[in-house]
């Protein structure tokens, strides 16, 4: 009887499935990064609260997922873990912004400053939308002539003095005396000359446009003129954390185009002063009972 021959099985090497685990990885890493970044521009996006001056409706260290539909999906700005930025489009939206709303947006740059100095997203409340008048006496806000209340988890510090507001250019207005200011609206004519220029140059150079003067005339484009066409909706941020805030009373106002997202919910809060280094003490800062929270 003549004795089968039994092959015998050859297991791969760990090394091979080692190195065809990462080839595999490589592989797929590029489609990973297409998808995340389709999510992150069109729906849902993640932001990190940097600054306290929302509290307490936001707390400095929250996660929010933020909703990016209801204002206009984007293009993606930054190619993920890499941060490199993109060139940036935003489609119409079907809701625009409106008093009252907490919004994330992307920061139009300083007082003076034609483009930002780095990409950056801030978030915000909006008191005041395109074609309202904001005034403030005594910390007390009035859009349109009508007393602006106070935000349910709004605060102001007890004893904080007063300081000056840097926006718009050339005023002596405070944070807590500020204003009357018209928040301007796409199509509106604005009034130009030699004694006002300085006030709306950035504003202008912003909207695309270059601004020349001599001893006699404002010139747009090379052209004389003593009016501007607004080609933009604007709207005013502050802070719930009125006298901790560096808002649009000291930078300026921003343009519907740059507000990308309303919070929605608290995923992940923990405390921003403890190092990510010392893992176990940034683990007990977590604030469980931030988790879940929904944002208003």
């Amino acid at each position: 009887m003549s004795k089968m021959k039994l092959k015998k099985e050859v297991k791969p090497k760990k090394e091979e499935n080692f190195f065809q685990s990462i080839i595999n990885t490589i592989k797929i890493l590029p489609q990973a990064i297409l998808f995340v970044m389709i999510i992150n521009g069109i729906a849902i996006a993640s932001f990190v609260v940097p600054t306290g001056s929302m509290e307490n409706e936001v707390m400095t260290g929250d996660f929010l997922f933020v909703n990016k539909f209801k204002y206009g999906p984007t293009t993606p700005q930054v190619v993920p873990i890499l941060n490199i930025p993109l060139p940036f489009y935003k489609f119409p939206g079907f809701w625009e912004p409106e008093k009252e709303d907490v919004i994330v947006f992307i920061y139009p740059g300083d007082r003076d400053e034609i483009e930002a100095s780095q990409f950056q997203y801030y978030l915000k409340r909006c008191i005041a939308t395109a074609g309202d008048t904001l005034e403030i006496k005594d910390k007390v806000v009035y859009v349109n002539g009508k007393k602006y209340p106070l935000p349910e988890n709004g605060k102001f510090i007890p004893h904080y003095g007063d300081r000056m507001a840097g926006y718009p250019y050339g005023t002596t207005w405070t944070l807590n005396n500020y204003g009357p200011l018209y928040i301007p609206k796409k199509g509106d004519k604005i009034d130009i000359n030699l004694d006002n220029i300085r006030q709306w140059d950035t504003f202008i150079r912003r909207e695309g446009h270059e601004i020349t003067i001599d001893r006699n005339s404002v010139f747009v484009d090379g052209k004389a003129t003593t009016k501007y066409e607004v080609e933009r909706d604007y709207c005013f941020g502050m802070g719930d954390n009125r006298d901790n805030s560096e808002d649009s009373r000291s930078w300026g106002l921003i343009p519907y185009d740059n507000v990308v997202g309303t919070p929605i919910v608290v995923y992940w809060s923990w405390d921003t002063d403890q190092p990510i280094s010392n893992i176990i003490s940034k683990l007990a800062s977590t604030r469980f009972e931030r988790i879940g929270t929904f944002i208003d």
